[in-house]
């Protein structure tokens, strides 16, 4: 059964990486996406170093380096007094120490690198308007379940469609998502639009009281991406709804009017409320295999959601570039990313509570360290996550 495609559920970033990773490898794919079009929503993500290690692997550096934007240091800025708490330089030492940059993308331009050579390959066939119901498997071969369509059959099944995956529902069963409570609104908006005393080549980080702001320049500097984060207790998962800046501004009222000025700029809020799920030892059953934010998902505090799905996709292909057993490989895969991806997530959390949103003391804690931190401490400090291209570990 050997020559059977490897079938691939979701068409997102984490979806085309595995088709883009494959693909290197020289083994063929079917990717299906719900979706009429394969595209992406949202707007800019950041992507450190170990993404850039991922781009190389999978065969799209050059292009993935040709849509970012290249800042120059992360700020952590005091969102009550404006002050800067500490900064880390994106300069030649930080490049030559992990090997790679760190940059900022829009979403969609991403998706678009890994979709142009994924429509280019003859190893990856891309199918829209398929909506996953589920899978079976007899040993041999993997089945794909589709509404209102066909099975497909293939040697193995990846599950890469995201928080809400039926591929996990089956698998893992799960239920529903962990709803944070948090709220996050997003705009983009023109530089002409930007504050002059804030266009900042910086990923810049207003960090206050159960809430932060968010703010870097996408598109060649065209334009910028803002972020605005608030612990408002929803219980409702909401994706990408319409709001006013007037519920986007309300509780930032005790926060620095240079930091809140950013809200009143914004144009077009739309509100998501973050959702993850508590980490798994076992995403693998069989033939089939999880990957991505089907897998692991996380809150955006690390901004590694898309990083690590990139990450497995080489793992994935690393892994069927050495080993012939179609399960032993979907177990390695999973037991070379289990513990990494998990680290992520709780560090996620960890650092949205005690990092991005502490009042007080616990604040005053935060700033008194960081303070006091060089730029090769940091180095030293994130290590483990930017240098690392998945495969390691």
């Amino acid at each position: 059964m050997s020559d059977l495609p490897i079938l691939i559920a979701g068409g997102g970033i984490g979806g085309l990486a595995a088709a883009c990773g494959l693909a290197q490898k020289g083994h063929r794919s079917i990717v299906v996406e719900q979706a009429p079009q394969l595209g992406e929503i949202g707007a800019g993500i950041q992507i450190g170093p170990n993404a850039f290690h991922c781009f190389d692997y999978l065969g799209v550096g050059d292009e993935a380096r040709s849509v970012a934007v290249y800042i120059d240091a992360l700020r952590l800025m005091d969102a009550q007094t404006a002050e800067d708490i500490t900064h880390i330089p994106l300069d030649q030492p930080f490049r030559d120490f992990y090997g790679n940059p760190y940059a900022v993308v829009h979403r969609a331009d991403l998706h678009g690198v890994l979709l142009k050579y994924a429509e280019a390959s003859p190893l990856i066939e891309l199918r829209t308007n398929h909506v996953v119901t589920g899978y079976e498997q007899d040993g041999s071969s993997a089945t794909l379940l589709l509404k209102d369509r066909e099975p497909l059959k293939g040697r193995f099944l990846i599950g890469a469609e995201g928080l809400r995956s039926a591929i996990r529902a089956q698998l893992v069963g799960d239920g529903e998502p962990r709803i944070s409570g948090h709220t996050t609104y997003r705009s983009v908006i023109p530089t002409e639009q930007m504050p002059e005393d804030l266009r900042w080549n910086a990923a810049t980080l207003w960090a206050g009281p159960k809430c932060h702001i968010v703010h870097y320049p996408l598109k060649g500097g065209k334009v910028y991406n803002l972020v605005v984060t608030y612990h408002r207790d929803v219980q409702e998962a909401i994706a990408g709804r319409p709001v006013s800046k007037e519920e986007v501004a309300q509780g930032f009222e005790h926060i620095h009017p240079k930091a809140r000025q950013i809200i009143e700029h914004g144009d077009n809020w739309k509100l998501w409320v973050l959702c993850d799920r508590e980490p798994i030892s076992n995403w693998v059953d069989g033939r089939v295999a999880l990957l991505g934010d089907a897998a692991h998902p996380m809150l955006q505090y690390f901004a590694q959601g898309a990083c690590m799905a990139m990450e497995d996709a080489v793992a994935l292909s690393h892994c069927i570039e050495t080993i012939d057993d179609t399960e032993t490989l979907l177990q390695t895969y999973q037991d070379m990313r289990r513990v990494r991806t998990a680290r992520v997530q709780m560090n996620s959390r960890l650092i949205g509570e005690y990092i991005y949103h502490p009042d007080d003391a616990k604040a005053a804690v935060r700033n008194h360290v960081m303070k006091g931190m060089s730029p090769q401490d940091w180095y030293n400090q994130l290590n483990w996550l930017y240098g690392s291209n998945g495969i390691e570990g």
